[in-house]
């Protein structure tokens, strides 16, 4: 683990002072070490050489983690661009992933008996003379969360039992003061892309980096993909007859701004344009609020009111959620749409009227139509034209204007500047947004909302701080809709060849009944999928975590998936973190 003499591979010193007193000129040394404007990882480095001076230590590592819980930045005594490898490769990765996991000290009396270096080659780690040695580890943490350890081993004697407790708080207090310089150097860097921002929009005239495709006639539809393309040339034509179209796409698609699309570029232009959610009201009501109604019709009646037809006379009508309306409404509306003909509730006058039907759905009409859910007749008539508005995720491309128009209008709205940082578009292109357009709107406007700068990070949205409900949200629903390389299984794994076998697990027995695959995950990543082998998921995901000592970072890497994959499988089979 590039583990380099931090004080010579000797006897340990003679301490020539009360323990308390060195821990306190070690503090004093080492904070003014942490204060000089050195590069971070020269820094560290220097920080274990004086813990040295301080401690009967041998040698010292400082590891830091990045946001997917995997090592960084691996530090030794005498760092330097050129021993950087070797320290990432001698780090004790099963020591440091217990560690991290209990987010508590660990002290190794006896590095050789201890299972956690079961396999380790103990000659890299110097000249021992055959004498055992020791090993503390402490986390660094930033607020609650694990962001690196400090580590260091020394030779075990009689005397090192009586001064295991002085050195873990010891090196307690340095890991604080590490940590507390770690979020320095975050917040320097932070600062650093602000300005850098901000001089950019200078140079450009002081404007937002803006990216939309606008399109002649059809108002708030951004992008410029195949995909969208398509549909908008199809609208074009579709919008010069009078025939009856219906919208279909998953929820979130845009399909109000499409019906206006398709009412905007039509001879019709001139004449009103009129909506109605029909999922958003009841039967009875759903009548009046089309149909009209005459004076003293039902209780409260104390006008005669037109309804949505009336008022639409000329325009187009947009029915949204058409596949909710009950059966016996369904009768009623199929009788408009046959003769353009109807009366008011309460009324007996035949009303005509010359209105342009545009419907909407993302229901399966025709799965209702074989459960006599919905009338085959209407469906014949609703379905003159379908036109199908492709999910996000099949429009490559859309995404970042998207989502920088939908910023655009939260700074008009709130009077900001805010901007998206490279890292940011990062994290909003490889989420697959099953909950589409209206979820990465409402992405972009939280994410907005809570930004601590004027630069939105990848630190900045909820799926960066275990906050995303999307797969609690869309675990029902996108078994229906594929996204793009769903998790079909957990990835097989081979057992090591430089490593004793895992411990047993669990009895199956004593196990919950294991499902036949997990759930996509509707988050970040796009997963690949192994070939299964004949041990279940449930097996396979516990065999991964013993391996990694409960590590989800680790056993992550193991498994081919990220750690947040990791944690949904984990709540998925019931399986409970063990910690030490």
């Amino acid at each position: 683990m590039g583990l380099q003499l931090a004080g010579g591979a000797c006897a340990p010193k003679a301490r020539e002072f009360d323990v308390r007193d060195t821990a306190l000129v070690g503090i004093y040394e080492i904070s003014k070490l942490l204060a000089s404007p050195n590069r971070l990882e020269h820094t560290l480095a220097g920080v274990l050489a004086l813990l040295s001076s301080f401690l009967d230590m041998r040698h010292g590592l400082i590891a830091l983690l990045g946001a997917d819980g995997e090592p960084e930045v691996v530090v030794g005594s005498g760092w330097s661009e050129d021993s950087a490898k070797r320290f990432f490769d001698r780090l004790p990765e099963r020591a440091v992933g217990q560690i991290v996991a209990t987010k508590m000290p660990l002290v190794v009396e006896n590095v050789a008996a201890s299972p956690l270096f079961q396999g380790s080659d103990f000659s890299e780690w110097g000249p021992t003379d055959g004498r055992p040695f020791s090993l503390i580890g402490v986390p660094i943490k930033e607020g609650d969360a694990v962001v690196g350890t400090l580590t260091v081993d020394r030779v075990y004697d009689d005397r090192s039992v009586t001064l295991f407790d002085h050195d873990v708080r010891f090196l307690t207090m340095i890991a604080n003061l590490v940590g507390q310089t770690l979020r320095l150097h975050k917040l320097i860097a932070r600062d650093r892309e602000r300005l850098m921002q901000e001089k950019a929009w200078l140079e450009k005239g002081d404007r937002l980096p803006h990216i939309e495709t606008k399109i002649s006639g059809i108002n708030g539809v951004v992008g410029n993909s195949p995909a969208l393309r398509a549909v908008i040339e199809k609208i074009r034509v579709v919008a010069k007859a009078k025939s009856t179209v219906l919208l279909r796409g998953e929820s979130g698609t845009g399909k109000e701004l499409f019906a206006a699309a398709i009412h905007n570029l039509s001879p019709r232009r001139a004449k009103p344009f009129v909506k109605l959610n029909c999922a958003a009201l009841p039967e009875s009501v759903l009548e009046s609020e089309l149909f009209g109604h005459e004076r003293g019709a039902f209780t409260g009646a104390v006008n005669m009111r037109k309804g949505r037809f009336e008022l639409a006379d000329g325009g187009t009508l947009f029915l949204d959620e058409i596949g909710e309306i009950t059966p016996a409404f369904q009768a009623k509306l199929l009788r408009v749409l046959q003769e353009g003909e109807f009366e008011r509730v309460g009324g007996t006058r035949t009303q005509k009227v010359d209105v342009r039907l545009v419907c909407a759905t993302n229901k399966n009409l025709e799965e209702a139509v074989k459960r006599n859910e919905f009338r085959a007749d209407l469906y014949y008539r609703i379905s003159v034209v379908p036109i199908f508005l492709p999910p996000l995720r099949d429009r490559r491309g859309d995404l970042e204007p998207l989502a920088n128009e939908f910023l655009r209008r939260f700074n008009a709205e709130q009077g900001g500047r805010l901007s998206f940082s490279e890292s940011a578009l990062h994290v909003l292109n490889a989420c697959a947004f099953p909950g589409n357009i209206r979820e990465l709107e409402n992405c972009v406007f939280r994410t907005a909302t809570l930004a601590q700068g004027s630069v939105i990070t990848d630190r900045d949205f909820s799926c960066r701080n275990d906050g995303c409900l999307s797969s609690v949200l869309w675990s029902g629903s996108l078994e229906r809709s594929p996204l793009p390389a769903p998790v079909a299984s957990l990835p097989s794994i081979a057992p090591p060849r430089d490593r004793p076998p895992a411990p047993p697990v669990v009895p199956t027995s004593e196990r919950p009944p294991v499902e036949s695959a997990p759930e996509p995950c509707p988050g970040a990543e796009n997963c690949g999928v192994a070939e299964r082998d004949s041990r279940s998921d449930r097996d396979r995901l516990i065999d991964a975590m013993e391996r990694a000592g409960w590590v989800k970072a680790k056993a992550a890497r193991l498994l081919g998936l990220t750690p947040r994959q990791i944690g949904y499988a984990l709540q998925k089979h019931g399986v409970e973190v063990k910690k030490f």
